[in-house]
């Protein structure tokens, strides 16, 4: 007994029977952690339901963009206060002092160089040109990704600690709409709301308004100038949205500053004292308006000078060549020579160099009149606003001189290969010019405004926010940059001087250059839809047929693997159209690029082939399953190929193109194949799986089988309804539904026949007037003489193929042989007949209505007189109109039962 129970107790702990136990402790270990993930996703997924997914990422975005904006503010801060420390360390060895005063700038903007084209090149710039091309529609790569994120922080926050010319309003929209994109692509595991590509596009638009918001601390300004900046037409659902997210990111950001002791409560940033009982005279009226209209000129100087440096650097010359193969040569040069210039021992002392853009502002809005001053021993309470001083220069020269300057230096610095924007130095600029119009008013009024017997002083701080509201308006075409200065100001005393400044400054600067941002997006070549000029009666004249792409490339329901294989060797088509044959040409929908390639992908994989064969079934070790595929970003080109429990995967004999899933395991059988639908990895629900090594391999001569197989529609996702036009659609319409809707292209359609494709490049060469690149406008009424031509010819035989121009043919034929008849049975009711298309016979004969009756131009009286009127009376035809011979009797015709009834009735 003894030695029978020890046998057994070894047969029990045998080798077999351990691993068969690890095998199960392992499983249930694997259970009990999904179950876990499970439930803390179910429980996510109820709170974010009943609080809202809108309220959660709202309240995460502006947190997240007010801590990005102050540690940014911090950082920047406590470099500039290191730069003026070491200056103030060596000022009594001038040739140091230099040294220094230069080398620490080119430092940080070397570096910010370096590091945003190491990590992402999209980085460099404003960021606010690529929104309005990406919210309109363009895929722009990389440009939402979080290298672009990092890159874009880091770089901004060098930049701006250097204290050269650059802004951060503009790279900042940019840093906002990705963290928008990247929560989106979060909150999408919670809610498929945000992987709607509408939604997509609201998300973006609340980005937008965020990074404004939170960079001054400007929520009503940051909403209104990211809707004219970024937008032609904005969803009002919107409104709440940016409003909510943009005051709560600036209701954190200055709180932040209240915690660090940076100021004592919740104020404006840039915050002035203007008298708020008389703040300005009507007769100052004239010398605001002076300012907007001059501000409009400088501001359009500014854009072309902008322009003119970009396409110096990038004609084909010995110097572009050389500073394109090194390129941390350019930003270097332009910032030793701006320090140069700014040097305070030098010709710095004769411009306010000394002075960071922060000081600039805070000191050019001050109340003090600095001509009254100059010369005179500086009153204590001046502060920074002495180093506008000098004893020897006045005023004036010293802020013509600073303007100046700091003009051409702006315009260099904003076309430097890193983060930055142009609001803040145009901001600046305007403010130095309103500055001195103010100082020029002072001296021609030196004892103020009489008013009711008391004297009110001019502010000269007054004109500086209208200069810098009408200067920035100018640049950027919009207007909300008057409600800006509100808002950094805290005050609304010169409401209605700064108004009409920023209009004037407006309409001058319209008329001479696009806006600062179009006019970068002309220079880099975007695809973006420029806006039709008002007053232009050829937009409507101009049809969609006139410049829509004909060769168009499509599948078509019987199209097998080699021909889908063909499309997506040839082409780089986002969607690709498909249509029920090519006979017919009837559009069905339309199918991205990527699922097409995961479907090609899947079925030449040897995967495939072992769950037909059954060789490979779960119970054989592989746990797979729809959510065991990871989702990833279509962005992404490099997937490692590797799946969990370090398996090799099976690859197939030929080489594909890796998708951006990579499947290395298919579905089961019946499921669809795996695409990249998602935006986020679904790899929270995941579960570990893995195939057994199968010894299949595909020989090319299974590989050539199988691509002569049809493709298996039923297995990929299509979009049912692609945006489609007629061919009729007039040019102006046509835009207007892109820009609203945010389209980048659009199937063109005769009675559901495909014809043509239109996309941004068309609408852009016709709105342009260009002929280049094979696009050639056809004449307005081109297509009329083409249409009254075919009229005169004899008409088609039945077997000739159906056409755009056939198909009118046919309509209008349809409207003649529907006046014949009516005019037939005109006759017959004069005569006293019953005409052979009554609906019973024996009925009695009724006098025709006055509604069908003939008019003198030989046309029907029929209310909806057309193609509506034809389909009403033949059915038929709507079969007929696909390249068939219409009836040829009236015996043919067949009515349908709502118009036999009006036909029987009798009078």
């Amino acid at each position: 007994m003894k030695r029978g129970f020890g046998s057994r107790e070894g047969a029990e702990n045998s080798p077999k029977d351990q691993k068969r136990g690890g095998l199960l402790k392992c499983n249930a270990l694997w259970e009990v952690q999904n179950c876990i993930m499970l439930g803390h996703l179910t429980l996510m997924r109820y709170i974010v339901t009943k609080m809202g997914e809108d309220w959660i990422f709202l309240i995460l975005l502006g947190l997240t963009m007010a801590l990005v904006s102050w540690c940014m503010d911090y950082t920047s801060a406590k470099s500039l206060q290191a730069y003026k420390w070491i200056q103030g360390e060596l000022k009594d060895n001038v040739p140091l002092q230099y040294l220094a005063w230069v080398t620490y700038p080119i430092i940080l903007i070397v570096f910010a160089s370096l590091f945003c084209h190491l990590v992402s090149p999209q980085a460099i710039g404003s960021g606010i040109p690529e929104l309005k091309t990406i919210l309109r529609g363009v895929v722009l790569k990389e440009y939402l990704t979080l290298k672009a994120f990092v890159a874009k922080v880091i770089g901004l926050t060098a930049a701006l600690g250097s204290g050269m010319p650059v802004g951060k309003e503009g790279p900042f929209v940019h840093i906002a709409s990705i963290c928008a994109a990247v929560l989106s692509r979060f909150m999408s595991i919670f809610s498929g709301v945000y992987e709607n590509p509408y939604g997509y596009t609201d998300i973006l638009t609340v980005g937008c308004a965020v990074g404004v918001g939170c960079c001054f601390g400007t929520p009503l300004g940051g909403v209104l100038f990211s809707i004219e900046v970024t937008s032609t037409y904005f969803a009002v659902r919107n409104y709440w949205r940016g409003y909510f997210a943009a005051t709560f990111s600036a209701f954190i950001f200055r709180v932040l500053s209240v915690w660090n002791k940076d100021a004592v409560t919740i104020t404006a940033l840039f915050k002035t004292n203007f008298r708020m009982e008389f703040p300005f005279d009507l007769q100052e009226l004239p010398a605001f308006a002076i300012i907007g209209i001059s501000c409009g000129f400088l501001g359009a100087f500014f854009v072309y000078l902008n322009r003119q440096v970009v396409l110096f650097m990038r004609r084909p010359t010995a110097l572009t060549r050389f500073l394109t193969k090194h390129r941390l040569i350019y930003p270097g040069a332009v910032t030793l020579i701006i320090a140069t210039f700014t040097f305070p021992p030098g010709f710095g002392q004769f411009m306010a160099g000394e002075l960071m853009p922060r000081e600039c502002i805070n000191s050019l809005f001050d109340n003090f009149t600095w001509t009254k001053i100059s010369g005179s021993p500086a009153p204590a309470g001046l502060g920074r606003s002495s180093a506008w001083l000098h004893p020897h220069v006045s005023v004036f020269v010293i802020l013509l001189l600073f303007f100046v300057m700091k003009f051409w230096m702006s315009a260099v610095s904003t076309t430097m290969p890193i983060p930055s924007g142009a609001f803040m130095p145009v901001f600046i600029l305007g403010a130095a010019f309103g500055r001195l119009v103010g100082e020029i008013m002072a001296t021609l009024f030196p004892n103020g405004i009489l008013f009711d017997g008391i004297v009110y002083r001019i502010l000269p701080g007054g004109y500086a926010v209208i200069g810098a509201a009408a200067m920035t308006g100018a640049v950027t075409h919009t207007v909300s940059t008057a409600v800006i200065c509100f808002e950094l100001t805290g005050q609304i005393s010169h409401i209605l001087p700064m108004m009409v400044a920023v209009i004037l400054a407006n309409m001058v600067a319209q008329g001479l250059q696009p806006s600062l941002y179009d006019s970068i997006i002309q220079v880099k070549k975007l695809p973006y839809l420029p806006e039709l000029a008002l007053g232009h009666i050829s937009k409507y004249n101009i049809f969609v047929e006139d410049i829509m792409v004909r060769k168009v490339k499509f599948l078509s329901s019987q199209s097998t693997y080699r021909e889908l294989n063909h499309l997506l060797e040839t082409t780089t088509l986002k969607t690709i159209p498909l249509v029920d044959s090519k006979e017919c040409m009837i559009l069905l929908g339309s199918i991205e690029r990527t699922e097409l390639q995961a479907v090609l992908d899947w079925w030449l994989s040897p995967e495939r082939r072992v769950f037909e064969r059954g060789q490979c079934s779960p119970d054989q070790g592989s746990k797979v399953s729809w959510e065991s595929f990871a989702f990833v970003d279509e962005e992404e080109d490099d997937v490692p190929d590797k799946i969990t429990d370090h398996v090799a995967p099976i690859r197939p004999s030929r080489p594909l193109r890796r998708n951006a899933t990579g499947p290395s395991c298919p579905p089961p059988l019946g499921s669809p194949p795996p695409t990249t639908r998602g935006q986020v990895t679904q790899s929270f629900l995941c579960t570990s799986w893995q195939v057994q090594p199968s010894h299949v391999s595909l020989s090319p001569l299974t590989c050539e089988a199988e691509l002569d197989k049809p493709v298996d529609m039923e297995q990929i996702r299509i979009d049912p309804s692609p945006f489609q036009l007629v061919e009729r659609t007039s040019l102006h319409k046509t835009h207007t539904l892109f820009s609203l809707l945010g389209l980048s292209h659009a199937y063109v359609t005769s009675i559901g026949k495909l014809v043509g494709v239109v996309a941004l490049k068309e609408l852009q060469k016709a709105i342009e007037g260009s002929t280049r690149s094979g696009v050639r406008l056809r004449p307005p009424l081109a297509s009329f003489r083409d249409a009254s031509r075919k009229t005169k010819k004899h008409q088609p035989s039945s077997s000739a193929a159906s056409s755009p121009t056939r198909d009118r043919d046919l309509w209008g034929e349809g409207s003649r042989r529907e006046s014949e008849l009516l005019r037939r049975e005109s006759r017959d009711d004069s005569r006293g007949k019953t005409p052979s298309l009554r609906g019973a016979p024996g009925s009695e004969t009724a006098p025709s209505s006055p509604s069908s009756s003939v008019d003198p131009r030989g046309r029907t009286g029929f209310e909806g007189d057309g193609p509506l009127t034809v389909l009403l009376l033949f059915p038929r035809r709507r079969c007929e109109l696909g390249g068939a011979r219409p009836p040829a009797a009236l015996t043919d015709i067949q009515l349908s039962p709502c118009m036999r009834s009006c036909f029987t009735q009798s009078s």
